[in-house]
C-alpha cells in the first residue's frame, strides 16, 4: 500500500460506496448537524478507480460524512486520495471503525487541553486532532474558563460548541438572548433547547464546574443530592474505565486476527525467519494457536 496521501476536492457524484452500511438515524442526524454547524472535521478517504472517462473513486472511510454532504446539498467534498488495493481498503475501513468506537468527544476535549498545556497553538492542535480551528478555539475557551458543565453538554451533543462559547461569554441577564438567537438560527430546538435551559439553570445555581466538594465536618448529615452526585460521579468513572477496557479488547482482537492472517502467509513467515523475528511471547503464541 502506498504511503503518499493528498487531499483533493472531488465531486460527490464521482464517489461510489462499495460496501454501504446501515446507519442509526439518530446518529446520522447528529453527523449532519455537526457538519452543518462546524464543517467537516476530517476529510473522507477514497481510492482512485481505473476509468477512461471522468475520474471516479471508491469510498474507503467516511460514509456518514459523505452522506451528510449529500443531504446538505454539497456538490464537492475534501478527500484523502490513497493508492490501495481492495483488501487494503477494507482493512483501513475496519481500523477506522474500531478507532471510532473508542474515541468520543470527551477524549478530544482532553487531547485539546493536554496539547494547549504543552504549548501548541490552535493551528497545530487542529492539525493533530483533525478538528477545525474554530472548534479548537471554542473548546479551549471553555476549558480556560472552567466551564465543565458546558463542556459536558457539548460532549453529550446537547448544545453546539459555538452556543456553549456564547453562553460562557454572556452575563446572566444576556443568556436568554443567546438561547433565543440559537433557536432562531435552528441550532437549538425541541429537547435540545429544553436541555440547554435546564443546564443554564444548574450552572447559575451550582457554578460552572463539577466541584469535588470540601470535606464535611464529622457528624454533619449528607444530603440526598450530595449522595446522588457522588453516585453519578462514580458511575461516570466506571463508564470511562469500561469504555477504555472495551476499546483495548477490540484493538487486541483486531491485532490478533491480523497476525493470524499474516502468519498464514509462507512468504511473510520466511521473511521473519530470515530476519530472526520468528519468535513470539508464549501467551500470544498460544492465542494464535487457539489454545488459550
Amino acid at each position: 500500500m502506498g504511503s503518499a496521501q493528498i487531499v483533493e476536492i472531488i465531486p460527490v457524484s464521482a464517489i461510489d460506496v462499495v460496501n454501504p452500511r446501515a446507519r442509526n438515524r439518530r446518529i446520522f442526524r447528529e453527523i449532519v448537524t455537526s457538519v452543518a454547524e462546524l464543517g467537516l472535521k476530517r476529510p473522507i478517504t477514497v481510492r482512485r478507480k481505473k476509468s477512461d472517462g471522468e475520474p471516479r473513486y471508491n469510498l474507503v472511510c467516511g460514509q456518514g460524512r459523505l452522506e451528510a454532504y449529500q443531504t446538505l446539498g454539497q456538490r464537492e467534498i475534501p478527500a484523502v486520495v490513497v493508492d490501495a488495493s481492495s483488501e487494503d481498503s477494507a482493512i483501513m475501513s475496519l481500523v477506522e471503525n474500531c478507532a471510532r468506537r473508542q474515541h468520543r468527544t470527551i477524549d478530544l476535549l482532553h487531547d485539546i487541553e493536554g496539547l494547549r498545556t504543552r504549548g501548541y497553538d490552535y493551528d497545530e492542535i487542529a492539525r493533530k486532532t483533525g478538528l477545525t480551528i474554530e472548534y479548537v478555539k471554542g473548546v479551549t475557551s471553555l476549558l480556560e474558563k472552567g466551564e465543565h458543565r458546558l463542556l459536558r453538554a457539548v460532549e453529550a451533543g446537547q448544545i453546539p460548541v459555538t452556543v456553549a462559547v456564547l453562553i460562557s461569554q454572556a452575563e446572566d441577564a444576556e443568556v436568554q438572548s443567546v438561547l433565543q438567537q440559537a433557536y432562531e438560527e435552528k441550532l437549538l430546538r425541541g429537547q435540545r433547547l429544553m436541555a440547554a435551559k435546564k443546564l443554564i439553570e444548574q450552572r447559575r445555581r451550582r457554578g460552572k464546574g463539577y466541584k469535588s466538594g470540601s470535606r464535611r465536618v464529622d457528624g454533619a448529615p449528607i444530603s440526598s443530592n450530595a449522595l446522588l452526585r457522588a453516585y453519578r460521579a462514580d458511575v461516570d468513572r466506571k463508564r470511562v474505565l469500561i469504555r477504555k477496557s472495551n476499546g483495548t479488547k477490540a484493538r487486541l482482537l483486531f491485532i490478533l486476527e491480523a497476525l493470524r492472517k499474516l502468519l498464514a502467509e509462507p512468504e511473510f513467515v520466511a521473511v521473519l525467519e530470515a530476519e530472526k523475528l520468528d519468535t513470539l511471547p508464549k501467551n500470544l503464541a498460544l492465542r494464535l494457536q487457539g489454545e488459550a
